[in-house]
Protein backbone atom coordinates (compact mmCIF):
# COMPACT_ATOMS: atom_id res chain seq x y z
CA UNK A 1 0.00 0.00 0.00
CA UNK A 2 2.93 2.45 -0.08
CA UNK A 3 2.05 3.30 -3.68
CA UNK A 4 -1.05 5.11 -2.42
CA UNK A 5 0.96 7.73 -0.56
CA UNK A 6 3.31 8.60 -3.41
CA UNK A 7 2.51 8.83 -7.09
CA UNK A 8 4.36 6.33 -9.22
CA UNK A 9 7.26 7.46 -11.35
CA UNK A 10 5.07 7.24 -14.44
CA UNK A 11 2.45 9.61 -13.00
CA UNK A 12 3.40 13.19 -12.33
CA UNK A 13 1.49 15.14 -9.72
CA UNK A 14 -0.74 17.76 -11.32
CA UNK A 15 -2.54 20.46 -9.40
CA UNK A 16 -5.83 20.80 -11.23
CA UNK A 17 -9.45 21.67 -10.62
CA UNK A 18 -10.55 19.34 -13.43
CA UNK A 19 -10.27 16.00 -11.66
CA UNK A 20 -12.92 14.41 -13.87
CA UNK A 21 -10.77 14.80 -16.99
CA UNK A 22 -13.00 17.37 -18.69
CA UNK A 23 -12.42 21.08 -19.04
CA UNK A 24 -14.59 23.42 -16.96
CA UNK A 25 -13.29 26.94 -17.69
CA UNK A 26 -16.35 28.86 -16.44
CA UNK A 27 -16.66 26.85 -13.24
CA UNK A 28 -12.92 27.17 -12.58
CA UNK A 29 -13.02 30.93 -13.12
CA UNK A 30 -15.98 31.29 -10.76
CA UNK A 31 -14.27 29.21 -8.06
CA UNK A 32 -11.03 31.19 -8.30
CA UNK A 33 -12.98 34.48 -8.32
CA UNK A 34 -14.89 33.48 -5.19
CA UNK A 35 -11.62 32.53 -3.50
CA UNK A 36 -9.92 35.79 -4.52
CA UNK A 37 -12.83 37.93 -3.31
CA UNK A 38 -12.94 36.00 -0.05
CA UNK A 39 -9.23 36.35 0.61
CA UNK A 40 -9.20 40.09 -0.17
CA UNK A 41 -12.35 40.71 1.89
CA UNK A 42 -10.95 38.78 4.85
CA UNK A 43 -7.49 40.35 4.72
CA UNK A 44 -8.89 43.87 4.40
CA UNK A 45 -10.75 43.43 7.70
CA UNK A 46 -7.44 43.86 9.50
CA UNK A 47 -7.59 47.57 8.63
CA UNK A 48 -10.72 49.19 9.97
CA UNK A 49 -10.44 52.03 7.47
CA UNK A 50 -10.82 49.47 4.65
CA UNK A 51 -14.32 48.52 5.79
CA UNK A 52 -15.90 49.49 2.45
CA UNK A 53 -13.58 47.13 0.57
CA UNK A 54 -14.40 44.34 3.00
CA UNK A 55 -18.13 44.95 2.79
CA UNK A 56 -18.35 45.19 -1.00
CA UNK A 57 -15.94 42.40 -1.89
CA UNK A 58 -17.36 40.19 0.84
CA UNK A 59 -20.88 40.63 -0.48
CA UNK A 60 -19.76 40.13 -4.09
CA UNK A 61 -17.65 37.09 -3.18
CA UNK A 62 -20.49 35.56 -1.19
CA UNK A 63 -22.87 35.85 -4.14
CA UNK A 64 -20.32 34.55 -6.63
CA UNK A 65 -19.38 31.73 -4.26
CA UNK A 66 -22.98 30.63 -3.83
CA UNK A 67 -23.57 30.54 -7.58
CA UNK A 68 -20.22 28.85 -8.15
CA UNK A 69 -21.10 26.20 -5.58
CA UNK A 70 -24.39 25.64 -7.41
CA UNK A 71 -22.75 25.03 -10.81
CA UNK A 72 -19.50 23.39 -9.64
CA UNK A 73 -18.57 20.07 -11.20
CA UNK A 74 -15.63 18.74 -9.16
CA UNK A 75 -14.61 18.44 -5.54
CA UNK A 76 -11.59 20.79 -5.79
CA UNK A 77 -13.87 23.52 -7.16
CA UNK A 78 -16.22 23.00 -4.23
CA UNK A 79 -13.32 23.21 -1.80
CA UNK A 80 -12.22 26.57 -3.20
CA UNK A 81 -15.84 27.73 -3.11
CA UNK A 82 -16.21 26.93 0.58
CA UNK A 83 -12.98 28.71 1.49
CA UNK A 84 -14.07 31.72 -0.56
CA UNK A 85 -17.55 31.70 0.96
CA UNK A 86 -16.25 31.67 4.52
CA UNK A 87 -13.72 34.43 3.81
CA UNK A 88 -16.36 36.50 2.05
CA UNK A 89 -18.87 36.08 4.84
CA UNK A 90 -16.39 37.06 7.54
CA UNK A 91 -15.14 39.98 5.43
CA UNK A 92 -18.64 41.25 4.71
CA UNK A 93 -19.79 40.88 8.32
CA UNK A 94 -16.78 42.68 9.78
CA UNK A 95 -16.82 45.29 7.01
CA UNK A 96 -20.45 46.10 7.77
CA UNK A 97 -19.75 46.11 11.50
CA UNK A 98 -16.82 48.52 11.08
CA UNK A 99 -18.71 51.09 9.05
CA UNK A 100 -20.66 49.60 6.18
CA UNK A 101 -20.56 50.05 2.45
CA UNK A 102 -19.80 53.77 2.25
CA UNK A 103 -16.13 54.74 2.57
CA UNK A 104 -16.60 57.78 4.83
CA UNK A 105 -19.30 56.72 7.24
Amino acid sequence: MPHVLQPSERERFKLTLNTDGRSHPVENALAVSALACGVVAFVSTFWISAHAISAWLGTLGFGVGLYSQYVSATTPQRSLNIIGLVGSFVGAALGIAHGGFLPYS
